[in-house]
């Protein structure tokens, strides 16, 4: 068979106000000495005609029908250009063909030229090929039904010998190659492997809320609707062979060649991207949450509504009631029984069990009391953080495999398929709201959730999470310090600095990084002249009032060193004060407010739009020096009598240069000044040195806001519209999907597939990492996943079908998943030892199995046909059944049309199924000597 690769080139023209189609088809291949040779020789007949005679390309696996029917590897095409056109009269057909004749005596081609008459579904051609004193006419016959003389060989070989008229007597022998196609439909003791999934075990709380982490994957259907058999004898001669309408010595099972196609199922249906389709199609919802819940659990009791939508506002107003009674936690609790009260169970969208199995997978801190201490709880069964898999949320911009968002958007996932659908997932996610501000009132911090800011490689709603995480341990760390002590003590520091003022800050310039990275985009609001300053308790006020807090403006270096130094860290290893020589302390700074990426956004945009104007620009600088200024006045505190000179040593020592000069003395000193950008007039950091004040990080207005932070994220995410949810969760959902196709590769190893996931996984980093993706694209993503899946489950089927599992010897394991391997990705293949060899042997029983099952034979019968092909004839019931296809290639070289004529290649073929009839004719003349 021709290793070859096809290729042709089309062009349109016209011909008689008829538009026709012109195309070439050609094989690419590597040219051989042999050919080059044949060329040189004269009187040499065309290529085609030597094609018609080849035997290596009879059955191609694909290819075009010309290729298949006259095995040529050159030939052009002349078709009507539209596809309902279609040349149908005789009279039209003639002058086309006499046409194409007299265009192939004046142009001395020799390539053959085929004209598509009769309608378009039939595949009807006749043409022509001239050489040299030769001329091949193609001709054909197409009928629907086969005449029952032409049912078998015999009938076959009268046509030809009668078509070809050959002069001499005894006639040269006919070559014959016959291919013989059985359709395996029914895999009679192979059920579909795929189980669904448990969906009443789910329910009922008998399989753990560990299922809830697990996506579905393989194809409801079986993949692999038909197998073909193709049976094959490639080189028979005429009187080797009896196939006559008596009988026939065509037995499958002796024919020398055996190959397998597999025909796939069209989309079959596959639960892996049903599932992520399914919860994609949410992002095109229109409805709120109240929508979708009916707002009749808020209605009846009028009151309830608004202490809930202006609970922040009732708090602030002035009020007659006690503060403690109308707090936020007590209207959001009633609100929940109201809902609850409200929404009987029949009514509410998800099962009580379905939704505790839920929330304890998502919390899992939540099962026992002890554990709400505020530790992040951790699972083991993670995959490790460094690993490769676990690492993509990184390309995706979704969540870590272990994280909160990523399992909530796998239950979300669950909900919408299997409980309830959209409903089920706005009631998930109004639960999970309200256990979001239960932890942020109670002190409970967040499972599953990184520590330290928000993570801007995740996304958005991780982040938001990871926000009101924060705010909870700040929260949590100032409720604790008023709760021990409220004493000086470097434990009651200010709240969040606990523990980690220490590991961020290094004896020498560690600061500085970490100071310049955080300079520039802190949060703004925390900066203001409004007057929501306020301290941890009433004894620091008073000691500040008589610390001399104006000391800072009045006052040098020398009022200021007779303040009581405050918020000291530790000592600094080597620096001390430049102007007494005291050691260097440095401070318990604040730690610089966390953002998510669209505070960030929102806070490039003001600061952008305040123009670059003198004015604008100083603005701008005031509010990205918050930090700057809080971490000045703490270290003022902490080393009463410092300089600036002191703190730039410190907090950025590349602007403090030092150089080695020589005194009055001769000795050799190192002499310090400020760098360059620090003396530029009206420098920021001079200003705000100047308007910094002595006050320790606990005393000062918080940089974090904790407080409104968490209402600010809560708010966010109690207006969120299912629609949003599954935008912002889609990318976990198709990152968990890409995982999951991974894991089941890896059990089944195929190479094909591997290279189709690192494409997948390359598209979808492209598409995901900019904010709302095109639908069009998302789809085009989950497609291919689905594809993925589909060809997976493919060679699952497969494997249970051939039994690789099962086979005892190593070597034969080996050899049939080589088979099944190149069944998913070849057309064609080649089984090794015809119907003698290991996978021959099972395609045999598969066959026999369909056919005891269609006769309804009784096992015992089984053993009486597998003897002899003599004994299995007399039998009632076949190993196969009839063939599906019958293919025969008749060819000869004898003389036309006289005795003394060259002897030239004559070349039938013919395919015999139940819906058509064809006959292929390629008969060579001598155009000089007849």
């Amino acid at each position: 068979m021709f290793s070859l690769i096809s290729g042709k080139k089309s062009d349109e023209i016209s011909f008689a106000d008829f538009k026709f189609s012109v195309t070439h088809h050609y094989l690419v291949q590597e040219s051989t000495d042999k050919e080059g040779k044949d060329e040189l020789l004269e009187d040499v007949i065309p290529q085609s005609m030597q094609d018609l005679l080849c035997m290596n390309n009879d059955f191609p696996p694909r290819a075009h029908c010309l290729v298949r029917w006259y095995g040529l590897r050159e030939f052009v095409v002349i078709a009507p250009a539209a596809h309902s056109d279609a040349v149908l009269s005789e009279s039209k057909c003639n002058l086309l063909l006499s046409s194409v004749s007299i265009a192939l005596g004046n142009t001395g081609s020799q390539v053959p030229l085929f004209v598509q008459i009769h309608q378009k579904w039939r595949r009807m051609y006749v043409g022509e090929c001239q050489g040299p004193s030769v001329r091949t006419d193609f001709e054909m016959v197409h009928l629907r039904k086969v005449p029952n003389q032409y049912t078998h060989l015999s009938g076959l070989l009268d046509i030809f010998k009668s078509k070809i008229g050959c002069p001499l007597t005894p006639l040269p022998p006919v070559s014959i190659a016959i291919r013989f196609t059985y359709v395996l439909q029914d895999w009679q003791q192979y059920f579909w492997p795929q189980q669904p999934p448990d969906i009443d075990a789910l329910v009922g709380g008998e399989v753990g809320g560990l299922e809830f982490g697990k996506l579905p994957f393989g194809a409801c259907e079986d993949p692999i609707s038909e197998l073909h058999l193709a049976t094959t004898w490639p080189h028979l001669t005429e009187g080797i062979i009896v196939d006559n309408d008596v009988y026939s010595d065509l037995d499958p099972i002796q024919a020398p060649h055996w190959s397998v196609r597999v025909r796939k199922a069209e989309n079959p249906q596959c639960l892996l991207g049903d599932f992520v389709t399914e919860f994609f199609k949410i992002c095109r919802r229109k409805e709120s949450t109240d929508e979708i819940l009916g707002r009749s659990a808020f209605e009846e009791e009028g009151k309830e509504i608004a202490d809930i939508s202006h609970a922040l506002s009732k708090l602030t107003e002035p009020t007659p009631v006690p503060i403690h009674k109308l707090s936020v936690s007590n209207m959001v609790h009633t609100a929940k029984k109201k809902i609850r009260k409200h929404r009987g169970v029949e009514e509410s969208p998800l099962n009580n069990d379905v939704l505790n199995t839920i929330l304890l997978f998502l919390f899992p801190d939540a099962a026992s009391e002890k554990t709400l201490d505020g530790t992040t709880s951790t699972d083991n069964n993670n995959p490790p953080s460094e690993s490769e898999d676990y690492n993509l949320y990184n390309q995706f911009k979704s969540a870590p495999s272990d994280s909160l968002t990523y399992k909530l958007a796998l239950c979300l996932c669950m909900i919408n398929f299997y409980h309830g659908g959209l409903k089920g997932v706005a009631h998930l996610w109004q639960e999970f709201v309200l256990e979001m501000r239960f932890r942020w009132e109670n002190n409970f911090l967040i499972p599953g959730l990184a520590n330290g800011p928000p993570d801007l490689r995740c996304c958005l709603l991780h982040q938001k999470l990871q926000m009101l995480n924060c705010c909870i341990e700040r929260k949590k760390a100032r409720d604790e310090g008023k709760k021990t002590s409220t004493s000086d003590n470097v434990t009651n520091l200010y709240p969040g600095d606990t523990g980690k003022a220490g590991d961020q800050l290094g004896p020498d310039n560690l600061k500085e990084t970490d100071k310049e990275k955080g300079e520039v985009g802190k949060s703004w609001d925390s900066w203001s002249d409004s007057e929501e300053e306020f301290f941890e308790c009433l004894s620091d006020t008073e000691e500040l009032k008589g610390n001399g807090q104006d000391s800072g403006k009045k006052g040098g270096p020398k009022e200021m060193s007779n303040l009581r130094p405050e918020g000291r860290l530790y000592q600094h290893g080597k620096l001390t004060l430049l102007h007494n020589g005291e050691p260097l302390y440095i401070p318990v700074t604040q730690e610089p407010a966390p953002m998510t990426e669209d505070l960030l956004e929102e806070q490039s945009e003001v600061l952008a739009k305040l123009g670059t104007s003198a004015e604008g620009a100083h603005l701008r600088a005031r509010m990205q020096s918050a930090c700057l200024l809080s971490d000045m006045e703490s270290f003022k505190a902490a080393n009463p009598g410092c300089f600036l000179e002191d703190f730039v040593r410190w907090y950025s020592p590349r602007d403090y240069i030092e150089e080695e000069v020589i005194d009055e003395k001769g000795n050799v000193v190192l002499k310090g000044e400020l760098s360059a950008r620090m003396k530029i007039p009206s420098n920021m950091w001079v200003e705000a040195w100047e308007t910094a004040k002595p006050i320790p990080a606990r005393r000062q207005r918080r940089l974090f806001d904790d407080t409104r932070e968490a209402e600010k994220v809560l708010h966010y995410l109690a207006i969120q519209k299912p629609a949003d949810l599954a935008r912002h969760l889609l990318p976990c959902v198709i990152h968990a999907a890409v995982l999951k196709v991974k894991e089941e590769e890896n059990l089944e190893n195929i190479s094909s597939v591997k290279k189709i996931i690192k494409q997948i996984i390359c598209h979808s980093s492209k598409v995901l990492h900019f904010p709302n993706p095109e639908d069009k694209k998302l789809e085009e993503i989950i497609h291919q996943i689905t594809n993925v899946e589909a060809l997976i489950a493919r060679a699952q089927s497969l494997k249970a079908k051939f039994g690789t599992e099962k086979c005892e010897q190593e070597e034969e394991k080996e050899d049939l998943e080589r088979f099944v391997s190149c069944l998913l990705e070849q057309p064609e293949v080649l089984v090794t030892g015809a119907g003698r060899g290991h996978a021959g042997r099972i395609i045999h029983k598969l066959f026999v199995s369909a056919q005891r099952a269609a006769a309804m034979t009784p096992p015992e019968e089984e053993f009486k046909r597998m003897g002899s092909a003599e004994e299995r004839r007399q039998n009632s019931v076949s190993d196969f059944p009839p063939p599906a296809g019958r293919e025969f290639i008749l060819r000869t070289t004898v003389p036309r049309p006289a005795p003394y004529s060259k002897a030239l290649p004559q070349r039938m073929y013919s395919v015999l199924t139940k819906e058509e009839f064809r006959l292929a004719g390629a008969f060579s003349s001598d155009t000089s000597f007849f």
